[in-house]
């Protein structure tokens, strides 16, 4: 009886050891909304809020084209050990559905956060200006945008667009012109681009064949599509459009937000360029995107679209045909 007894509580501390071990296989974690998402990369990570008695000796994410990826897929590895984490993921296929998952591992087993569902931005062809510089573009609902600011000195036909750098003779015209913010082009052509003043987009001939400056009523149709297919992920059409980089950052910024990698769910890259005012002087590098339309009101003004660091959305506003704002094209 005695050896029976022995034998039922060898037993019993057996099993309960094989259910305590099965009770603290997995790691408890959440997966990192998945932001910064481009052609071939885009930004996730995740946060572990229990290692389940076993320590995390491998984090990161995974993805694949089909439902609830595993390590067995791609996969990143950035780290151990509990706490939050960010990953980059790369080579990626444009165009592409892809799910995304936080995973952890210890040496009990391997815990998944949960899985997000991305599409990569369409690959789009380049397009080229009369000065010979390239401009990428992306497909936004039923637009294809360029994805810079124009930055040509010459008209389609190949000739020159007048360069003015005095205040004084700047806010006197009433003909075509353009400029670099501060007439410094070696800081600021490559990122930001030229402002141009609404003569030179009334012209017709500043942007390459097959393109256009837009109408307010198509700056209008991608703020509407935004709003309705992105405003959810990226929080305001702002951020969906802004850039990642070069945007003021403060801890009171709406728009654009601490987290720079969150911006630009869209793909259209939208960037601070600035102004040159009233005075002729310049304003709001970092702070400020403003783009013309070639939509007219009146005699002496025009109307453009502004996309402030501490705003909500694209705005809608008027300004003086003098004033000299950047331009970015949409596809005819």
């Amino acid at each position: 009886m005695k050896s029976i007894r022995s034998f039922s509580f060898f037993l019993l501390v057996l099993i309960g050891s094989i259910a305590f071990t099965a009770c603290k296989t997995a790691p408890v974690l959440t997966t990192t909304e998945v932001s910064a998402i481009t052609q071939t990369s885009a930004t996730s990570g995740g946060n572990i809020t229990s290692d389940a008695g076993s320590s995390v000796i491998s984090r990161g994410v995974c993805w694949s084209t089909k439902a609830n990826p595993t390590i067995a897929d791609n996969k990143t590895t950035d780290g151990a050990g509990i706490g939050s984490f960010t990953s980059s993921i790369t080579g990626l296929t444009a165009g592409t559905t892809y799910f995304v998952q936080a995973y952890a591992t210890t040496s009990s087993g391997t815990g998944y956060g949960g899985a997000y569902q991305i599409t990569t931005i369409v690959a789009t062809p380049t397009v080229t200006d009369a000065d010979g510089n390239t401009y990428h573009t992306i497909a936004i609902g039923t637009q294809v945008w360029m994805v810079e600011n124009l930055k040509t000195t010459k008209y389609n036909d190949g000739t020159a667009i007048s360069n003015v750098t005095d205040n004084t003779a700047w806010v006197a015209l009433s003909t075509p012109a353009y400029c670099w913010y501060n007439n410094d082009a070696t800081t600021y052509k490559n990122t930001y681009g030229a402002l141009y003043n609404w003569y030179v987009v009334n012209t017709a001939k500043l942007v390459p064949t097959g393109w256009h400056v837009p109408t307010t009523d198509e700056w209008t149709t991608l703020v509407n599509y935004v709003r309705a297919n992105l405003g959810t992920t990226s929080g305001y059409v702002a951020k969906a459009l802004a850039a990642t980089i070069n945007w003021t950052t403060t801890t009171s910024v709406v728009a654009i937000g601490n987290d720079l990698s969150k911006n630009n769910s869209s793909g259209f890259s939208a960037l601070p360029g600035g102004c040159r005012g009233y005075d002729g002087t310049f304003y709001n590098i970092g702070e400020f995107g403003n783009w013309w339309s070639s939509t007219e009101y009146g005699t002496t003004n025009a109307w453009y679209w502004i996309l402030h660091y501490r705003d909500h959305g694209l705005g809608e506003s008027v300004n003086a045909k003098s004033y000299g704002l950047s331009v970015r094209c949409v596809r005819d």
